[in-house]
């Protein structure tokens, strides 16, 4: 029985999986998003996420244990240099799961996983969080709100640096009152109709 075995043994045996896992492996780091089954997918998260927070860490040993799981030397090279730059600042989640439709073959539900920060769809608005302890929450403000903000500060600085002429403002209470009497005049007519 396998009571509480949550591992996918994924219908292979121990070995055809490994290789298996490791050349999905090498495609997803090779390709950035690969289109898999979803059950496939689950299984290359779980393989793969240990392997680039093992590659943030650059020595030779980090690189020899990770080898042991991947075998192409292209795939260390990568994963080792452009990938565990970008991934640096994040502590965790480094792949997504997208998805898809049914495969019409088998009708298999399909998936794309592919590694976060290089979806540039998904990671285009760069927000900077503001903590805060009041009810509302986390205020998040965006880029070019603050340099919207830097050029309104700006603007004003340099109309309180110009020096302009005092100017007495009159009201015009003639004209306003004119403007009243016709509002007035409209209403009526609008009533007798």
């Amino acid at each position: 029985m396998r009571h509480g075995k949550k591992f996918n043994h994924l219908g292979r045996k121990a070995a055809h999986r490994k290789a298996m896992l490791s050349n999905m492996a090498c495609s997803l780091i090779e390709h950035k998003k690969i289109k898999t089954t979803l059950a496939k997918a689950k299984a290359l998260r779980v393989y793969i996420e240990p392997l680039i927070t093992k590659s943030k860490n650059d020595t030779t040993h980090s690189r020899r244990v990770v080898f042991s799981y991947l075998k192409q030397k292209e795939a260390i090279t990568e994963l080792f240099g452009d990938i565990s730059s970008k991934v640096a600042e994040r502590n965790g989640g480094y792949t997504r799961i997208l998805k898809l439709s049914n495969r019409l073959g088998d009708n298999a539900q399909m998936s794309f996983i592919e590694l976060v920060d290089y979806n540039t769809e998904y990671t285009t608005n760069t927000s900077t969080t503001k903590k805060s302890r009041r009810r509302g929450g986390n205020k998040t403000v965006s880029n070019t709100q603050v340099i919207e903000a830097d050029v309104v500060e700006e603007a004003i600085e340099v109309d309180l640096a110009e020096e302009t002429p005092d100017v007495d403002v009159v009201e015009d209470t003639s004209k306003n009152n004119e403007v009243k009497e016709t509002i007035d005049e409209q209403k009526k007519t609008s009533s007798e109709n």
